[in-house]
């Protein structure tokens, strides 16, 4: 689907008479992410260059959208999780409704947030892309537009009438565009219990240096009051892979910087470095607890986080010594491209 979904992106650029590209998804949910199961079937019996050839063409996609010179409206009407958030997350335009559920939850299968989130979760408010992150929080449409995952809320019944206006677009403006969206758009407010409520003690623990620090940061809360969200975060860190969490923290604070293709270039070196098994099986292990036996008990190797060291870390951020591996290479993407395209290379 990813190599399918390249050449359409490839070819639609191409062809003037296409002004905008709209992803959904087919059935109830956008993408509920990619198939990691296949993934490991294929490394664990030794061929790990399966699963790298599907991540390079993944992340050369990612990166298209986030480059591409006419607006992808990406509507996001169920389920948008990892990979699914790939294929939406970096086009110009993110509607949301009432259905929708986002999550990257990769830490708790010993993988790691990537498409590019690093990249997009390190430009939300304060340290609230580290929390999405690290923890795999499932947040709703109206939470997606209150931080800036999305860009729209329209209600799933007027979602036919928006496509049929947007089919009728003569225009690759995003402004024609975005204004077709608004007048489908309605106001949604945060629910009382959601988490964006929260974002002084999110700042407060998840700005830390840390995955100790933000681990002890959260357990101090935690003695000051009796507080279930609190609870629920430290028991849902405590059963991530600390490998994967640790990876990911260092990748959210490097990328905060950089552009999308530095990202994806770091992110493919980090996934090579997971299929191949050397430095921890912890994906492994986390497709057969989560999503092969369903124990939901994974073992993780290593199991705390103090045994995972800052060169252990290092390690997944090098270049691989494998036989014919290279670096992620992405096409130069400069032409004609709009601002907002420009200021993510």
């Amino acid at each position: 689907m990813v190599s399918k979904l390249l050449e359409i992106f490839h070819d639609d650029e191409e062809n003037s008479d296409v002004k905008l590209v709209i992803v959904k998804g087919n059935g109830r949910a956008f993408c509920a992410g990619g198939d990691v199961a296949a993934v490991v079937h294929e490394a664990r019996g030794g061929d790990w260059r399966f699963g790298a050839k599907f991540f390079n063409t993944e992340y050369k996609l990612n990166y298209l959208m986030a480059t591409y010179s006419k607006p992808q409206v990406s509507i996001l009407n169920g389920i948008v999780m990892g990979g699914g958030a790939g294929a939406s997350m970096h086009g110009r335009f993110r509607v949301v409704t009432e259905n929708t559920v986002f999550a990257m939850p990769e830490t708790a299968l010993g993988l790691f947030p990537d498409v590019g989130a690093a990249y997009f979760l390190s430009r939300l408010d304060g340290f609230f892309g580290e929390y999405v992150g690290l923890t795999g929080a499932r947040l709703d449409g109206a939470e997606m537009l209150a931080c800036g995952l999305a860009t729209h809320f329209v209600p799933s019944s007027k979602l036919s009438l928006l496509e049929e206006s947007l089919c009728k677009v003569e225009t690759s403006d995003p402004a024609v565009v975005s204004a077709i969206i608004d007048k489908y758009s309605e106001q949604v407010f945060l629910k009382e219990a959601s988490v964006y409520h929260r974002m002084d003690l999110i700042n407060k623990c998840f700005s830390r240096k840390t995955m100790e620090e933000i681990l002890f940061s959260l357990e101090i809360e935690a003695t000051r009051k009796a507080d279930s969200w609190i609870s629920t975060t430290l028991e849902t860190l405590k059963k991530s892979s600390p490998t994967s969490l640790k990876v990911f923290l260092r990748l959210i604070r490097e990328v905060r910087l950089v552009g999308v293709g530095e990202c994806l270039v770091r992110e493919y070196r980090i996934v090579c470095h997971i299929l191949q098994g050397h430095h921890s099986k912890d994906f492994f292990e986390g497709c057969r607890a989560i999503l092969i036996d369903k124990d939901r008990k994974p073992k993780w190797e290593p199991s705390k986080l103090e045994l995972v060291s800052d060169s252990d870390v290092d390690s997944y951020f090098s270049k691989l010594d494998a036989e014919g591996w290279k670096d992620l290479e992405l096409p130069k993407r400069f032409k004609n491209l709009p601002a907002h395209a420009i200021s993510k290379l």
